[in-house]
């Protein structure tokens, strides 16, 4: 059975893809990371899945926080390497007054947590990954880092997020070429819209059902996918504002 890795698991995706990987047979350890203490509702998956779910701490935005994760995934695991490593955590701070208000200070903020994060956690899960079966590295990110769409998510008010993201399909792009020939799936996915905490109460769609599709994605994922940048397939709305046809997105 699989083992995984996901970040930002407290809440929001994170969270409901953790519970949805519990329900599949082929998913045998499960590390759930979190800067803090578990919240409730992880705390409670972890209680009723002890033998499966564990809660490792770990803070994106720190090396030494993500390298000492690392090292507590890597003895819990007694040898064996990572399958699967889902890096999830990201914020998303607004610009009302689109990039003219957009500071520096808020740019380094999600840079720091979205792209550095992303790589600090992926230097530092590859040797794990290296020894596992799957090598697998899932990078959740969004169609509004399209530079093509751009034009199409104009009005969205989150400036730093969308150059974040951007920049997450590149760090994607540039892993999936040093690693083509190792076995390994390198793969950006934009799970949708999710009325979640960081999605809103306006967006599209449940968090279920965009996990639900991720996480179909991920278990589907094969080197053949690798460097790809694809979004979900939702029935019905493959023509709606977020293009949910399950096809690649343009860079």
């Amino acid at each position: 059975m699989a083992s995984y890795v996901v970040t930002g698991a407290s809440r929001g995706i994170g969270l409901e893809l953790v519970k949805q990987l519990l329900q599949e047979k082929s998913v045998g350890q499960v590390f759930a990371l979190s800067r803090s203490q578990p919240a409730a509702a992880l705390q409670d998956l972890v209680s009723k899945h002890s033998d499966r779910l564990q809660h490792v701490k770990a803070s994106v935005d720190s090396t030494e926080s993500v390298e000492a994760a690392a090292k507590e995934v890597a003895t819990k695991l007694n040898g064996s390497g990572l399958d699967v490593l889902v890096n999830n955590a990201g914020i998303q701070l607004a610009s009302p007054g689109g990039t003219r208000t957009m500071t520096a200070e808020s740019l380094t903020e999600v840079l720091d947590v979205n792209v550095v994060g992303v790589q600090r956690v992926t230097a530092a899960f590859l040797p794990l990954l290296e020894r596992g079966k799957g090598k697998k590295v899932i990078n959740v990110s969004s169609t509004l880092g399209s530079i093509a769409w751009a034009d199409k998510f104009a009005q969205g008010p989150v400036q730093a997020y969308k150059i974040s993201k951007a920049a997450l399909n590149m760090l994607n792009a540039q892993y999936a070429l040093d690693f083509a020939g190792a076995g390994f799936t390198f793969l950006a996915v934009s799970p949708g819209w999710l009325k979640t905490d960081l999605g809103g109460e306006y967006a599209d769609l449940q968090p279920e059902v965009g996990v639900a599709e991720l996480k179909r994605i991920i278990l589907e994922a094969k080197p053949a996918m690798n460097g790809k940048f694809v979004n979900i397939h939702v029935p019905g709305m493959e023509e709606a504002h977020g293009r949910y046809d399950g096809g690649e997105v343009p860079w």
